[in-house]
């Protein structure tokens, strides 16, 4: 099933067809607790700032990354490469938070499962960026 959204920071509307797009349009919109990008037994490997975690389902990849992508934002950059199993995913996201400009800059190795759904990740996150930072 396709869906639309519409994202007021961008004024953009996207089809929302498979667990990258649905991904992507969770994190733009903040509403990753809600999304239904992952398989039940999806894995993400991520690699941050100073270190490196697992989590298994999700759930628990819900959870995390909802404290990831806390505003509405834009994607400043978005790349999207076609893999044989999935693709890989490159964006620079900016948003406000309580009145200060922030931007991460991730790159997702994503692997799908039959049903167009996140199987596998493997992300690398280049840390939160307030607005000293991006000065």
């Amino acid at each position: 099933m396709t869906s639309t959204t519409s994202n007021p920071a961008t004024s953009a509307t996207t089809a929302v067809t498979n667990g990258v797009d649905r991904f992507l349009d969770g994190a733009v919109n903040a509403i990753i607790a809600t999304t239904d990008a992952w398989t039940d037994d999806a894995t993400l490997d991520a690699t941050v700032p100073g270190w490196r975690f697992t989590l298994s389902g999700a759930d628990a990849i819900r959870a995390k990354l909802a404290t990831w992508f806390v505003g509405v934002g834009r994607f400043e950059e978005l790349r999207r490469l076609p893999t044989p199993g999935g693709e890989v995913v490159e964006y620079l996201l900016t948003w406000e938070e309580a009145g200060v400009r922030h931007a991460v800059h991730h790159v997702h190795l994503l692997t799908l499962a039959t049903d167009g759904r996140i199987a596998d990740d493997h992300g690398f996150c280049g840390g939160r960026w307030d607005a000293a930072l991006l000065a």
